[in-house]
């Protein structure tokens, strides 16, 4: 099979480490090949779908255990139709990725038996029989 190419067409890579693959020197702070880029330490300020914007100043809030499994529970809830989507505002159900989630947190819940703390089990057991309720609802609205 023959594979054609049009000139013009194709992607650029670029080397962004911080340090040289050569030698292990810290690499200059600027890059005479492409002056836009960014080459300070702040963090790059990136829009993801539905994301909104990032500043450096503003921190992101702290990840622990408790508030990725709240998180967890929320994507299952917004999959259940029991909150809308943040993206678009509407009310949409996905029963069977709804499942997966609590699958996940239920694994999660297994897997770390013996390793939280009593706050962190209960917060587990609760959303768990929460969302496994919600889940039995919303199967029988099926």
């Amino acid at each position: 099979m023959a594979e054609e190419r049009e000139e013009g067409k194709g992607f650029k890579v670029e080397d962004r480490r911080r340090f040289s693959s050569e030698t292990g020197d810290s690499r200059p702070e600027t890059d005479s090949a492409n002056p836009s880029a960014q080459t300070t330490d702040e963090p790059r300020v990136t829009e993801g779908l539905g994301e909104r914007p990032k500043s450096p100043e503003e921190p992101l809030s702290e990840i622990n255990f408790s508030t990725f499994v709240i998180s967890l529970s929320t994507q299952a809830l917004m999959h259940l139709g029991e909150i809308p989507n943040p993206l678009s505002g509407e009310v949409e159900r996905d029963i069977p990725v709804a499942k997966q989630m609590i699958d996940i947190i239920g694994m999660l819940c297994e897997k770390s038996r013996g390793n939280l703390d009593q706050g962190e089990e209960k917060l587990m057991e609760e959303v768990l029989f929460d969302l496994r309720m919600r889940y039995v609802d919303a199967v029988k609205k099926k």
